[in-house]
C-alpha cells in the first residue's frame, strides 16, 4: 500500500530526495558524512509525502513544497538523533544508530546541524505564517521530549499523559506537515482547517499503533528491538492499560520492570504475555483506529482526487501496518 500511496507524487518525491542530498551540503565532512548515513538508512519518508499530499490535493502546482518537505524530514531526523541518544538506542532501521556507531556528541551536534538547517531552508520559502508553525511545532516537541524524560521509569503515569505525549512529540509534527502543505497551496481556509486536524489524528494513530507493535510486531521488518520501550522506562498505552486491567500481580512486575533500569532475566517475555493478555494491545489498536477514522472524516472537506485518496490510504496504512 505504501508503494501505491508515493507513486502518486513518486516525481515531486525524487525530487524532495535530490534536495535533501543537496542541503546536506556542509564544509565539516562530519556533518556530511553522517548525513548521508542517515539518509541511506531508509524509511518511508512518510511526514515528506504528506507535505506532497496535502499541497497537490489542495491544487497546487508550486514547487515550494519540495523544500518544506525537505524541512519536515530535517526537523524529524533531528528528533530522531536526539532520542537516540536519551534512550541510549543502538539500532534504527536495521543499522546502528549515529550515537552507536559514531558518538553521543557526534549525534546530538548533527541533529543540531539539521535543524538549523531547516530554518535555513525556512527562510528561502519566504511565509511567515508557516515560519511560525513550524518554531511552534519545534518547540511542542522539545517540551514533549522532557515531558517524556520526566515520565521515565514512572509506573504511575497516567493514560491521559501519555497522550499528551504522543500528541506533542510525534502526531504534531504530522499536523504541520499536512497543514503547511495547504497553506502553500493557498487552500480555502476550511481545507487547510481540514488537513491540520488530518494531520493531527493521522499522526496519533500512527504512533499508537507504534506503541503497540513494540510488544507483537516483527524486529526485522521494523529494524529494532521488540520491548525496547520496556527496556528503555517508556510507560507507553500497552503497558498502562495492562497495570490498570492486569492482576495485582501482573501491575506489580510490570510496575517492577519500569521502575528499573536493568531488566529482571525473562522479565521481558513475561511482560509481553501480559500486555497479550489482558488486552491491552487491541485497546491500544481500538484508540488508534478512532484517531484514524477521525482522520478519514476531515477528508471529506476536501475536492475528490488522487490525492485525497492517497491521503486516505495513509490513514488506513497506520492502523494497518506491521513496521
Amino acid at each position: 500500500m505504501y508503494k501505491e500511496i508515493r507513486s502518486v507524487v513518486e516525481k515531486d518525491f525524487q525530487a524532495v530526495n535530490q534536495y535533501i542530498v543537496e542541503q546536506l551540503h556542509s564544509d565539516v565532512p562530519l556533518v556530511e558524512n553522517i548525513g548521508h548515513y542517515i539518509v541511506e538508512a531508509g524509511g518511508k519518508r512518510l511526514r515528506p509525502i504528506l507535505v506532497l499530499l496535502s499541497a497537490k490535493s489542495c491544487g497546487s502546482n508550486l514547487q515550494q513544497h519540495i523544500p518544506l518537505a525537505t524541512v519536515i524530514e530535517f526537523i524529524h531526523t533531528a528528533t530522531l538523533l536526539h532520542d537516540d541518544v536519551v534512550d541510549m538506542s543502538t539500532l534504527r532501521r536495521g543499522r546502528p544508530t549515529v550515537n552507536s556507531e559514531w558518538n553521543n556528541p557526534s549525534s546530538v551536534l548533527v541533529g543540531d546541524f539539521l535543524y538549523s538547517r531547516a530554518f535555513q531552508i525556512l527562510v528561502n520559502i519566504g511565509n511567515m505564517r508557516i515560519m511560525k508553525i513550524i518554531a511552534d511545532t519545534t518547540n511542542k516537541i522539545a517540551e514533549a521530549e522532557v515531558l517524556q524524560l520526566i515520565n521515565k521509569h514512572n509506573p504511575e503515569a497516567s493514560e491521559s499523559n501519555y497522550m499528551n505525549v504522543i500528541r506533542n512529540k510525534t502526531a504534531i509534527l504530522f499536523q504541520a506537515a499536512a497543514h503547511c502543505g495547504s497553506i502553500l497551496a493557498n487552500a480555502a481556509a476550511a481545507s487547510q482547517e481540514s488537513l491540520q486536524h488530518y494531520g493531527m489524528h493521522l499522526g496519533m494513530a500512527f504512533q499508537l499503533i507504534d506503541d503497540a507493535l513494540d510488544y507483537d510486531g516483527d524486529s526485522e521488518a521494523m529494524g529494532k528491538n521488540i520491548g525496547d520501550d520496556l527496556t528503555e522506562g517508556k510507560p507507553t498505552l500497552p503497558l498502562i492499560y495492562a497495570i490498570a486491567n492486569g492482576s495485582s500481580e501482573q501491575a506489580s512486575l510490570i510496575k517492577q520492570c519500569l521502575n528499573t533500569d536493568k531488566l529482571p532475566v525473562n522479565s521481558l517475555q513475561q511482560v509481553i504475555e501480559i500486555v497479550q493478555q489482558t488486552g491491552a494491545l487491541d485497546y491500544t489498536r481500538h484508540i488508534a483506529e478512532i484517531e484514524s477514522a477521525k482522520a478519514l472524516d476531515c477528508l471529506e472537506q476536501l475536492p475528490a482526487s488522487e490525492y485525497r485518496d492517497a491521503l486516505a490510504a495513509l490513514a488506513h496504512l497506520a492502523v494497518n501496518r506491521r513496521n
